[in-house]
This record gives structure tokens, C-alpha cells and sequence, in this order.
């Protein structure tokens, strides 16, 4: 296993083990941790002058700060960066998995899954620091809507955040916030000798908190939503909501019926179309109208 690569690992069975339900852990347990998951992927042991290179690169990286209590006798990850950690926790979750799932370890023996790592995803370390020191950055960006027509970039970054498997960036674009699909991000730089004044004003919980996805389309209403499904169909949508407003007006053998409130973005239709064998849009009409008309442009091109 190459240095670098091992050195990731470290780090994320650091954090992960940090962030678990154990307040502060002590050095010596920490130490015998990271070394026997280590060596479960065929890594080398650990002593505590490693894990104090790998706790900076983690702080440089993650913005994630591991301090030790002398009073509890352990590590721990500082409460002030909870926002952080919060942040980028996906993040590493799904980087750790595809680590443990790689060819190099034999845990993809036992288990299969899809890799869905998003193209150009070494921009996220890139794009993490930027954020992190309040660095403007540049890249080329590809318009697929627009026949993938190529513009060049300058924004001020702000947010990552991950949605259906792809990862997006959130920046000011002249005074506007946008969102910005990485697969499509080409040519990133950092502008090192810059730096901006961060909004502290902005409420991340609340950018998305009225839409389905990554889109928020302020200039879509907020609305009420009311749909109905087959039993069957409701106890997939029990476990994996279609939103988190999601309200259970009706659940018998016969009938689930459920309530939202979001903005109808695109993908909000593209979702509801995904599981509509049993769907019937109760309210509002307009998007009762809108499945139809998809439907039936369906049946025309299949005549």
C-alpha cells in the first residue's frame, strides 16, 4: 500500500473512532486501534509520533481539531469544530468505504457494492482547503445543458455538499450563491494571494431545508404537497422518506398517504417519477397535471 494512500486511512480511522460515542480516548488505546484496523488492511502499526503527524494533516485537511485532555487522559475532537466535523463527515464516511473496498483490501471479498466515486474528485481536497483559509478559486466549468459549453469561473467557495452520489460546490458567483457540480469542475486553482471576508450570516441548515436535492429555486413557491401510494410502496417510503417534512396522513393494507412541503424542482418530479407505479398527486394540480403530461408523452413515443 502506497504511503499516501496509508496515511489517508490513518486519518479516517482516527476521526472515526474519535467521533464514536466515547468522549476522550487514551493514547495507548488510540494507538492499538489504529494499528490493529491498520493492519487489517494490510498497513503497518502505528506509534503515537505518527498519530500526532496525522492528527496536523487532519486539522490542515479537515479543519478537524484533535486536542488531549490531561485531566481525562485521551484524545478527543474539540466541540468548537462540531460544525466542521458535521460538514465533512459524508464525506469521510464514503471515502473510508471506498478505501476498506478497494482492491488493495481484502474486505471486497465479502462485500459488494457500486462505486459511485464522482469523477475529478481530488478537486474536494483542493476545494476543502480554499474554503477552510478563504480562498477565492478558478476553474472551467462545463454547462451540460448547454451543450457542454465551457466558462470560466471565479468564485468565492463556501460549502460542500453531497447529493445522489455526485458532489457539489456552493459559492458566490458575483454576489450570487450558486451551486456547482464538481464532475463538470476542469483546471481548479486556488488564488493563494487572495482572500475573502465569509458571510457568517448564512444558515447552511436552512439553504435546502424546502427543496428536494441540491437545487433551491428561490423563485419556485413553497408548497403543500399531498400523494398516495400502495401499502407496498408505503413501507419503502417509511424508511427512506421522500423529504423530511414528510407527514403520514393515512398507512392500512389499502392506502399510504403522505403530505410534503417543498419547493417542486425538477428533481423533486424526477424523484416522484422514480417510484409511481402505484403514485396518485392528490394536491396540488398543477403537478398532478405535470406527471400526466409526462406520462403521456411517454405512451407517444412507445406507440
Amino acid at each position: 500500500m502506497g504511503k499516501k494512500r496509508e496515511g489517508m486511512q490513518r486519518m479516517l480511522v482516527i476521526i472515526n473512532k474519535l467521533k464514536g460515542p466515547q468522549q476522550y480516548v487514551p493514547r495507548k488505546e488510540l494507538e492499538n486501534y489504529v494499528t490493529h484496523r491498520m493492519e487489517e488492511r494490510d498497513g503497518t502499526p502505528v506509534d503515537i509520533r505518527t498519530l500526532q503527524r496525522d492528527f496536523k494533516d487532519i486539522e490542515d485537511l479537515f479543519g478537524i481539531r484533535i486536542c488531549f485532555d490531561k485531566k481525562q487522559n485521551g484524545y478527543y475532537i474539540n466541540e468548537e469544530d462540531d460544525l466542521k466535523k458535521e460538514q465533512y463527515e459524508r464525506l469521510l464516511l464514503n471515502f473510508d468505504l471506498l478505501n476498506a473496498l478497494d482492491k488493495t483490501s481484502n474486505l471486497h471479498t465479502y462485500v459488494l457494492a457500486e462505486h459511485h466515486r464522482p469523477n475529478d474528485s481530488e478537486c474536494l481536497p483542493a476545494l476543502i482547503k480554499a474554503i477552510k483559509f478563504f480562498h477565492p478559486v478558478e476553474f472551467s466549468y462545463i454547462y451540460v445543458r448547454e451543450g457542454d459549453k465551457v466558462r470560466k469561473k471565479k468564485v468565492l467557495p463556501y460549502y460542500l455538499k453531497e447529493d445522489q452520489q455526485r458532489w457539489y460546490l456552493l459559492a458566490y458567483d458575483n454576489n450570487i450563491l450558486k451551486t456547482f457540480n464538481i464532475d463538470c469542475i476542469r483546471n481548479l486553482q486556488i488564488l493563494y494571494e487572495e482572500t475573502f471576508k465569509r458571510n457568517m450570516n448564512i444558515d447552511a441548515n436552512n439553504l435546502f431545508k424546502d427543496s428536494y436535492g441540491i437545487w433551491n429555486q428561490t423563485d419556485i413557491p413553497v408548497e403543500n404537497i399531498e400523494l398516495s401510494y400502495s401499502a407496498l410502496d408505503g413501507s419503502f417510503l417509511k424508511s427512506i422518506p421522500l423529504h423530511h417534512s414528510q407527514e403520514i396522513i393515512t398507512d392500512n393494507e389499502m392506502e399510504f398517504r403522505i403530505r410534503l412541503r417543498l419547493r417542486i424542482t425538477n428533481d423533486f418530479v424526477m424523484a416522484l417519477l422514480s417510484r409511481s407505479s402505484s403514485l396518485t398527486v392528490i394536491e396540488p394540480l398543477h403537478l398532478r397535471e405535470r406527471i400526466r403530461r409526462i406520462y403521456e408523452e411517454a405512451i407517444k413515443r412507445h406507440l
